[in-house]
């Protein structure tokens, strides 16, 4: 294992490089949604709305992170995976743009079962970390562009956020029209990244329009055209029909592949905006109507091989950013989201009606053949093909109504605040899986003469050989309320409920087309009712110090499996159903001021005790599904420092150690065929994957005023992880150790009154960053089994880009 500190000449070279750049503006707690400037000294006052009313982020008494809109666009930050790494105590597994709306890989606290290897397949589980846009909880993974803040709740929310909300909870709160002024921008982003023999693009333009007193209208377009960075060497040729691979002298039965390349593979064209009608009649009622969208067209993975192949008849390694897959891998996906939020002041309490619609689809082409070729299922399965090829086509759709009221009070009356609601959601998911050996009919028919006697066996002639779809209704109700009594001046308590009941329905069909009779088509319906808590205390030690005490419930709902209990591919029981997980996080922490509060900070410690854990699995045969192990903790300290070294330089300090492990062995069900019920998938004290025992983030920046009126900002900033584990438990084809990295930003900024000028480099060492990956013993090559290629491949980080950015304010 290698020495991931950082080395002490990349960061001689950074430090040399923010002094002299002299270095610009950080992150942590710094939602500019609404700055203030406090009485005693210069430092902004920042204000969220996580928690339902609007307060100073100093004065929640709970670790809450946010980061303004603005702070976004002075980095050219437009994906959430950059914004995530400069908040402690989240890491996030990287998977670049192709099917990065299908699986949520941000991870808070370590809470997390699941494998970096998922990538490509919508999971059965719900994330366990909810994502909100405005008041929608939606997991849709948006450009960045025109956002007011992002804020970021760690641990458990269950009160008011409900299920999913296992972990955190993040939120993205969007601009509103703005019915003062009439403004707007438009800015151009040119690139480009080693690796790539092309450029990147980004254009947006974004407009406010006052219709009257009361109205206004705000609208943002943009378009994102990348190049790739990733080479597709050794890709089958295919036939006419862009289907079959090619066969050698045109032998069928015999020939082996024909093989081509494609530079520059995993091309990116995003289109994306969004457009509202907000409204205000005085000081008593808004509306806010809006409709947000994104198109996703990704031409295959920003991941790489970094294995052998065999694919001139002799063993050669991949190069830089390769990818050894034997047909490329696009994926594509729409998503809409169509809200309607109406707020009225009734004077004692502020009535809020938020109702959203939303629609989320995509689809995508994988390929499975180093699967396949590392099971031996061409071989013992298949009668071994000479041009194995495997393909997996995936689709979803997730489609849903959701309702949230809330009654939130003005003013303290009695010692107290409060808060109550009620929510409901109606969600519909589909899932598909074709997967395919395009050409394998055609080359046994000319292989073998007694091939067309099969049918008398049961054999359809066809290619597909799984089949799967999944239909899922989930409705989910809930009430809930927040009641905070003021004890004294300086002492406060809040304690929180929130009562559900949910319904889950469950319609599955698989089956392999081929032996058409060993399908199923098996159904199931499941409900659950509980009720969650929360309890805080919090104290004023004096005007610059808060401290307080935090026991908080999160859930994630329970769900059915629907496997097939009967015939060939008869699985156990057991796997029908999971449960619902629950978590009880215990934490305590302090914030405040240093110095003339020139300084602020936020220190914690939390503990996390995670009850039936949902495992994302496989059963026997290998049907997508989730089984609940018994009991996980994480735990760790959490610390954020941000301030001032001087009137022009100022800097934010983020540091998180996380230690989380399994309190008890995780079992899942065996084969039917099996003695035992049940077999280990991972021990007591294993630890948790996807989590780095210490992150750290650093950012500094200088603002320099010249004499012209335009000003001159610098900034450097840094983010490092250590090692983590790529997978639960002693999977010896799986389970392997990521090395740590560190990534460093840096960017010189000129602005005017109407105009910035940007020039930046991200990732400054191209430092190999490594989040998640399909090994080798996984997907790798096997020449045994004519599959000369590779499928193994790394979930890397963006590598070193450089770019210009321009904008300009009207």
């Amino acid at each position: 294992m290698q020495n991931n500190n950082f080395p002490q000449k990349k960061l001689a070279c950074a430090i040399s490089v923010a002094l002299l750049m002299a270095p610009v503006s950080g992150y942590a707690n710094d939602a500019e949604a609404t700055q203030e400037k406090n009485i005693d000294s210069d430092f902004e006052v920042i204000s969220v709305t996580a928690n339902r009313r609007t307060q100073s982020i100093q004065e929640v008494p709970y670790n809450i992170s946010a980061i303004s809109g603005a702070e976004l666009e002075k980095e050219n930050i437009i994906d959430a995976s950059e914004m995530m790494r400069n908040i402690p105590g989240i890491n996030v597994v990287d998977r670049g743009y192709r099917n990065s709306g299908t699986v949520n890989g941000v991870v808070i606290r370590g809470v997390n079962v699941d494998g970096a290897t998922n990538g490509d397949i919508a999971l059965s589980a719900v994330p366990t970390v909810a994502s909100y846009i405005n008041d929608t909880p939606l997991y849709a993974n948006f450009i960045l562009k025109d956002i007011e803040a992002v804020e970021v709740l760690r641990g458990p929310q269950g009160t008011l956020y409900g299920s999913g909300s296992l972990a955190g909870t993040v939120r993205y709160r969007m601009n509103r029209p703005d019915t003062r002024d009439f403004y707007g921008s438009a800015s151009l982003n040119v690139g480009q990244t080693k690796g790539s023999e092309g450029n990147n693009i980004n254009a947006d333009v974004m407009v406010n329009i006052p219709l009257s007193d009361n109205l206004a209208v705000r609208a943002n377009i943009g378009k994102i055209d990348n190049d790739g960075i990733v080479d597709y060497v050794n890709i089958y040729q295919l036939d006419a029909n862009n289907y079959a691979p090619v066969a050698q002298d045109g032998d069928i039965a015999a020939g082996g592949p024909l093989f081509t390349s494609v530079e520059d593979a995993d091309t990116v064209d995003i289109t994306y905006g969004r457009v509202s009608l907000g409204y205000e009649n005085g000081e008593n009622f808004k509306l806010l109507l809006a409709y947000q969208w994104q198109e996703d067209d990704i031409g295959g993975r920003r991941q790489v091989t970094r294995g052998t192949n065999w694919v001139d008849g002799t063993e050669h390694p991949y190069g830089e950013y390769e990818n050894g897959a034997v047909q490329l891998e696009p994926s594509e996906r729409d998503v809409d989201l169509l809200s309607l939020e109406m707020e009225w002041d009734l004077g004692f309490a502020t009535l809020t009606s938020s109702t959203s619609d939303y629609s989320h689809e995509g689809s995508s082409i994988s390929d499975n053949t180093g699967f396949y070729a590392k099971q031996n299922w061409f071989a013992d399965l298949y009668y071994g093909s000479p041009r194995p090829m495997a393909q997996a086509r995936r689709g979803y759709k997730e489609e849903a109504l959701v309702q949230e009221i809330r009654l939130v009070s003005n003013e303290t009356k009695a010692n107290m605040d409060w808060i109550v609601g009620a929510y409901y959601m109606d969600q519909d998911t589909f899932s598909t899986q074709d997967s395919l050996m395009p050409g394998y009919q055609e080359w046994a028919g000319a292989a073998f003469s007694w091939w067309p006697s099969m049918a008398d066996y049961g054999m359809v002639y066809t290619d597909n050989d799984f089949r799967y779809r999944r239909n899922q209704n989930f409705k989910d109700k809930a009430l809930f309320a927040e009641l905070t009594y003021h004890m004294s001046d300086d002492l406060r308590t809040t304690v929180g409920i929130r009562r559900f009941d949910n319904e889950f329905v469950n319609d599955t069909e698989l089956s392999l087309p081929i032996w058409p009779f060993l399908g199923a088509e098996p159904e199931f319906k499941t409900d659950e009712s509980d009720t969650l808590f929360k309890f805080n205390l919090a104290y004023d030690v004096n005007k610059d110090m808060m401290a307080y005490l935090t026991v908080s419930e999160g859930y994630r709902r329970g769900g059915a499996n629907a496997v097939p209990l009967e015939g060939s591919l008869a699985e156990r029981p057991e796997w029908q159903t999971y449960e619902s997980d629950s978590a009880v996080n215990y934490e305590v922490g302090i914030k405040g001021y240093l110095g003339d509060r020139d300084h602020s900070y936020s220190l914690t410690a939390y503990r996390i005790d995670w009850d039936n854990p949902q495992l994302n699995a496989a059963s026997y045969w290998g049907f997508f599904t989730v089984a609940n192990g018994e009991s996980a903790r994480t735990q760790g300290l959490e610390f954020e420092l941000k301030g001032y070294l001087t009137e022009s330089v100022r800097y934010v300090f983020g540091y998180a150690h996380v230690s989380a492990e399994l309190t008890d062995d995780f079992y899942v069900p065996s084969a039917v065929t099996a003695e035992s019920p049940t077999r280990l998938t991972a021990e007591d004290g294993d630890k948790l994957p996807s989590t780095p025992e210490n992150m750290l983030s650093l950012s500094l920046d200088h603002t320099h005023d010249l004499d012209n009126g335009w000003y001159l900002i610098s900034q450097v900033n840094a983010y490092y992880q250590s090692d983590s584990l790529n997978f639960l438990g002693n999977n010896e084809k799986l389970q392997t150790e990521i090395d740590g990295f560190s990534l460093w930003n840096a960017s010189v900024r000129l602005s005017a009154d109407d105009w910035d000028v940007v020039f930046y480099v991200k990732n400054v060492f191209n430092d190999d960053g490594v989040t998640g990956l399909l090994p080798e013993a996984y997907m790798g090559t096997d020449p045994a089994e004519s599959f000369y290629g590779n499928s193994s491949k790394d979930y890397i980080t963006l590598p070193r880009t450089f770019g210009l950015s321009a904008t300009y304010r009207f």
